[in-house]
């Protein structure tokens, strides 16, 4: 393989690595366990720190979710990745949201931390192989604003801006 060839190689897998990180985010965002299942070998694992266990037990423990945190947006940051020929090491920096629903009312928290992620490619197709959460912050911001009517005293005009984890305008946006 030529170095240009070697070169352009790299790009692309870097460039598939990165669409299988935002794939998994906005799938746990969306609850949407095709998405997830598209970024993950079927043999993979995870660890969270708060779960651990394989690919089949974190899809059942993120989708559907839990109901006390109905709605989520994880925002990733860089990617430092590592390719060493059919797998790829990465570290990924992510700040997520979470509205936890404490019973008596809706907190605003986010956490920011770091996926590494070993990635392989199987076939032409790369996958997370393995995932690990570290969390650098956390901070709960306490009781949630109601935007559901609109922001900054401004109602929306129209229902489909509201986010929601599931059945939202994103689905109607990508034709789902």
């Amino acid at each position: 393989m030529t170095t240009a060839s070697a070169d352009v190689r790299a790009v692309v897998a870097n460039e598939q690595i990165r669409q299988v990180l935002a794939r998994v985010a906005r799938g746990e965002d969306r609850r949407d366990a095709a998405l997830i299942r598209a970024a993950f070998w079927p043999d993979a694992a995870v660890d969270f720190g708060i779960f651990a266990g394989s690919f089949d037990e974190y899809l059942d423990w993120v989708v559907p979710g839990s109901p006390a945190v109905p709605v989520t947006q994880h925002v990733l940051g860089q990617t430092a990745i590592e390719l060493k020929g059919a797998v790829a090491l990465t570290e990924t920096h992510v700040n997520a949201y979470h509205r936890v629903d404490y019973g008596t009312e809706h907190h605003d928290v986010m956490l920011g931390g770091r996926y590494l992620d070993r990635l392989e490619e199987r076939d032409g197709d790369w996958r997370i192989a393995h995932r690990t959460m570290l969390y650098d912050w956390t901070q709960d911001f306490g009781a949630s604003a109601d935007w559901s009517q609109g922001l900054m005293g401004a109602p929306f005009s129209a229902g489909h801006f509201t986010g929601r984890s599931a059945g939202d305008h994103s689905e109607t946006f990508f034709g789902q």
